[in-house]
């Protein structure tokens, strides 16, 4: 119902409103935690209704994550060159262009579903990663914004509770603008409201002021990346969060289809799913810090690790909207504890004259690797059926595992050296 759209947005605005009586910040954070729901909203629609929209489009069913995938592989091609944009002409300039894309995203999105080509419709779904590329800048533009770099973890915290909100309004508008516009499988209204959303942003950072960036460049001899690589800290980093993402988004992909399409849950049902499951990866990052103080990385794996393992066991004992949900939800958290830990510990592998070719190369190969899984649970799902999704993730959990081993053996080297770096 519309009426869910703008309680969500109220709601929006009123936390907003409140935090910034709580938490005295710069407006840019505001400006930002108003407007990163608004730009976020595409991609959990694309998450949503991407592979049920383009399984009756699509000539070959089992090509119907492929949007997805492309989305993924958009964040990561737009990667870069949003950060070089934003280096080089600023933040405002680089979110402008960002946001630039995902409205003529939206405007294509909208023509593929009212004609019904799928190639139209992958071309839109990876424009729109190339948006959510610039999009994922907007936390360094909150950093750079900060007037006290003891405020830099408040404010991420922040951001990502800005995050449970776009949780919630993608799916509600992929709902409500089903049937919007006249389209032969529907859906097109939908991307209507993802460009009408884009527009309010657009709006709303008008008054958005650059932030001062440092441009101190760190000094020093650089090791080669073949060194860097071989590293066990860099190894036990790139594995957790790759894996913890990878496996994340092959069971979150298969999800909505596995629901609704074959097993004929309602599209309310599979949207409060996917909308538990989003709210589930950022709600508990406002209390990481606190259980990293008192676990300590290892514990984070491990824990996140052994969520792993509940999913595979819920989603394995049945098809029942519960079964989904719990499912989706650990799922979630599970991701939050994983991609927390890889990326905290994969600092440990690089000096500061290193950090952009080893950061682009984690980030290379975490999307990659994503955008390969949610292709493939498209093809599993359909060939195989959804226990062999879930059993398939079961050996990358173990791998999971022997990761956690590896990192305990690195810790205890760390000790019996003095002279290595304390990890």
């Amino acid at each position: 119902m519309p009426i869910n759209i703008l309680i969500t947005i109220a709601l929006l605005l009123l936390t907003a409103f409140v935090l910034s009586r709580i938490f005295t910040l710069p407006r840019n954070i505001w400006l930002l935690f108003i407007s990163q729901p608004l730009v976020m909203s595409a991609s959990p629609i694309i998450v949503f209704i991407g592979g049920l929209l383009s399984s009756k489009m699509a000539s070959d069913p089992s090509l119907a994550t492929l949007p997805l995938t492309l989305m993924i592989l958009g964040v990561a091609a737009g990667s870069i060159p949003a950060a070089m944009l934003a280096k080089n002409k600023g933040r405002k300039f680089a979110i402008y262009t960002g946001l630039s894309c995902s409205l003529i995203a939206a405007v294509i999105a909208i023509m593929a579903a009212k004609t019904a080509i799928f190639e139209l419709f992958c071309f839109a779904s990876l424009l729109i990663g190339v948006g959510g590329a610039f999009g994922q800048q907007l936390r360094f533009a909150a950093i750079e914004s900060s007037l006290n770099s003891g405020d830099v973890p408040k404010i991420l915290s922040i951001l990502m509770l800005s995050g449970v909100f776009a949780a919630f309004l993608g799916p509600e508008i992929a709902v409500v603008g089903k049937d919007l516009l006249q389209s032969p499988y529907g859906y097109a209204g939908s991307f209507l409201l993802v460009a009408a959303l884009t527009l309010c942003a657009m709006l709303i950072m008008m008054v958005f002021k650059n932030p001062t960036i440092n441009t101190d460049e760190a000094t020093g001899e650089a090791r080669p990346l073949s060194e860097i690589v071989k590293q066990p800290i860099f190894l036990i980093a790139i594995c957790t969060a790759t894996i913890g993402f990878a496996l994340m988004s092959y069971l979150m992909t298969a999800t909505p289809i596995s629901m609704h399409n074959m097993q004929g849950h309602s599209l309310q049902e599979t949207k409060w799913v996917i909308q538990s499951h989003i709210a589930a990866m950022y709600l508990p990052s406002l209390f990481t810090p606190w259980l990293v103080k008192h676990l300590k990385l290892k514990g984070m794996m491990f824990i996140g690790t052994l969520i792993y393992a509940v999913v595979a066991f819920i989603a394995l004992s049945g098809h029942d909207v519960m079964h989904y949900w719990w499912a989706l939800i650990l799922l979630g958290i599970g991701w939050n504890f994983l991609f927390l830990t890889g990326t905290s510990l994969l600092p440990q592998s690089y000096h500061a004259s290193e950090r952009h070719k080893v950061q682009a190369t984690n980030d290379f190969i975490l999307f990659g690797f994503q955008a390969a899984a949610s292709l493939l649970a498209g093809w599993v799902l359909f060939n195989a059926g959804w226990h062999w999704v879930v059993i398939t993730s079961i050996p990358f959990i173990l791998v999971l595992c022997a990761v956690i081993a590896l990192y305990h053996k690195h810790q205890k080297s760390t000790l019996i050296q003095p002279a290595a770096k304390v990890n």
